[in-house]
């Protein structure tokens, strides 16, 4: 794929410095050479998938690409097959076409919560995305430093969220992870990267820890948002084996929900932080437990809870 340089002029566009990697794509700070505009460059890895990303050897908030902080969890490709779930790598065409989706995705979902897309660039066959350069801090920079987290923005994007439902244009992100959410300066939050993918679902990018049971569609996010929480409150994660060995199947069976129930097994947030709120640990339990409990129940608890706060 494409090999970004420092100081270089692609399409009008001269890139300034390198912001950061995953699992499939680097993004670049750009200018547009005649407005002065910054943007967002995004462009595929020859490969991809988050356990070929190169770990740095102790947490940093340094980008470099050369890997990343050890600390961050690059999402994985995962595959939906008759025979079951594999999570494997992608080679340079899926890249590309998943780049191309999401572009598809971004030039449709409009929402103040979610990155835009400017344009899309095509450069020796290579898809480009030019988004909205976002400033500010992302979750897991604030997470790493201690800073303080609100419990607004986990309700603001659930709100973007059912938004974006209702107007039809995104189903759910189905990568949502502090890697993917950015602070801005003023308070709001961003979503960067979803992870849901228009058209066949046989392959959807996702980042397990944050969706275990690697479900396509809004309980994925709902799912999400109370490990976050449970992360913010616990300063861990609630799995370490993920995904769940049953995940993505659709028959059930006792086998498939003992398992289930062995895999729910979690450390409760107050044993770990004994300040944790009872009803906000309520809301982590339904959030991560319970099937029915989707983007509505949990913005009607957010918003209660913050109301009684």
């Amino acid at each position: 794929m494409m090999k970004l340089a420092i100081g270089e002029i692609v399409q009008g566009y001269r890139i300034n410095r390198f912001l950061g990697r995953g699992g499939f794509a680097s993004v670049f700070l750009a200018q547009h050479e005649e407005t002065g505009e910054k943007v967002a460059l995004k462009v595929g890895q020859s490969s991809g998938g988050g356990r070929q990303v190169t770990r740095l050897l102790e947490v940093t908030a340094r980008r470099t690409p050369d890997g990343i902080s050890p600390d961050e969890l690059p999402a994985e490709a995962v595959f939906f097959e008759s025979q079951g779930v594999r999570i494997d790598l992608f080679d340079e065409q899926e890249v590309r076409s998943m780049l191309i989706s999401e572009g598809d995705l971004l030039a449709n979902a409009k929402h103040e919560n979610l990155v835009g897309l400017r344009e899309r660039l095509m450069i020796d066959g290579n898809p480009v995305l030019v988004m909205d350069y976002i400033r500010g801090k992302t979750l897991r920079e604030k997470i790493r430093s201690l800073e303080g987290i609100h419990l607004n923005w986990f309700l603001a994007l659930v709100r973007a969220l059912i938004a974006l439902k209702d107007q039809g244009v995104m189903a759910y992100h189905g990568d949502l992870k502090p890697e993917n959410l950015i602070v801005k300066p003023s308070g709001k939050v961003v979503m960067l990267d979803p992870g849901m993918r228009q058209g066949e679902q046989r392959v959807v990018t996702t980042t397990p820890h944050y969706n275990p049971l690697l479900l396509t569609d809004s309980k994925a996010d709902v799912m999400a948002i109370g490990i976050m929480i449970y992360e913010i409150l616990t300063g861990t994660l609630p799995f370490d084996e993920v995904p769940w060995e049953f995940a993505g199947q659709r028959s059930g069976g006792e086998t498939v929900r003992l398992s289930l129930s062995y895999f729910f097994s979690y450390c409760q947030p107050h044993t770990l932080n004994p300040k944790t709120p009872e009803d906000l640990e309520r809301v982590i339990y339904r959030c991560i437990t319970v099937p029915s409990y989707g983007l509505n129940e949990l913005k009607t608890d957010l918003e209660a809870f913050i109301a009684k706060a």
